[in-house]
């Protein structure tokens, strides 16, 4: 089952956009739900056309859990050891953005780095979760991009200011509840030419053990993203480019990036 966030046009109020609602993905038609799917699944209205709704971001999370280096030549291109136990970081939830909508490049920041990934969503809230039973709290999985201002990370040692600005959290299209995540691959185009091309066979710390891990200290509430780490070929994106995220099987993740003065004429900044 593929799960959405959409927001429909009003017929007659051209650009007057309603509240965002979740719903159930069939071919070329969206069944609205009630409620938040992990919540419960029931659906409420009449389908819509897909061309008549704008997919937004599927997820609206109390937290965005992160793993840093959890493959081996991430780590190496960058110059760091692989940990000895998963390195887990946090994102705010107003990182978090749909397709195709905007990253915004921070006027503070000189190097700014696409991080293609798999995410997942929790669907239970849980806690001190073992390897062998971490499927039952997973929902689905989804595509995720962890945006990082490189330059401001390195200078400030932890990471929470460059990897925690408004939009530098695109996650979508969907969630799909039924994805495999063993041997897939993962990739991040850049003006369609492939920056990064690696596979979760090669995740250093396995999905059950992060979460393991994870729950050991921290409450996962239903909703919330666990992102498992990006394959090695990071690199800088500039005011102009294109950043499109592959999870084989899972879907494409497309978002353009944007400078704050751009982003400021949009109405998206103050």
């Amino acid at each position: 089952m593929q799960v959405v966030r959409f927001i429909e046009q009003h017929t007659h109020l051209q650009d007057a956009w309603f509240a965002p609602s979740w719903g159930i993905l069939e071919g070329d038609r969206v069944y609205p739900l009630a409620q938040a799917p992990y919540v419960g699944v029931e659906v409420s209205g009449a389908a819509r056309a897909l061309d008549d709704v704008k997919l937004v971001a599927p997820a609206t999370p109390s937290k965005l859990v992160c793993v840093g280096r959890n493959y081996a030549e991430h780590a190496a291109e960058l110059g760091n050891e692989v940990p000895p136990e998963p390195l887990i970081f946090l994102k705010p939830p107003s990182t978090v953005i749909g397709p195709d909508a905007p990253v915004i490049y921070p006027a503070i920041s000189q190097r700014v780095d696409h991080e293609g990934e798999l995410a997942l969503m929790i669907g239970v809230r849980c806690r001190n979760v073992t390897e062998e039973d971490a499927a039952r709290v997973i929902y689905g999985y989804t595509v995720a991009n962890d945006v990082t201002a490189r330059d401001l990370q390195k200078a400030d040692g932890q990471w929470t200011r460059g990897k925690g600005f408004d939009t530098f959290a695109p996650v979508g299209p969907w969630i799909d509840t039924e994805f495999d995540p063993a041997n897939k691959a993962v990739r991040c185009l850049v003006n369609d030419q492939v920056r990064q091309d690696g596979n979760t066979a090669l995740l250093i710390y396995s999905i059950g053990r992060v979460l393991a891990h994870v729950t050991r200290f921290m409450t996962l509430e239903p909703g919330d993203l666990v992102l498992t780490g990006t394959p090695a070929g990071v690199g800088a994106v500039q005011p102009g480019d294109v950043m499109t995220v592959e999870v084989e099987g899972l879907g494409k993740l497309r978002n353009p990036v944007i400078d704050e003065d751009e982003a400021r004429r949009r109405g998206l900044l103050p």
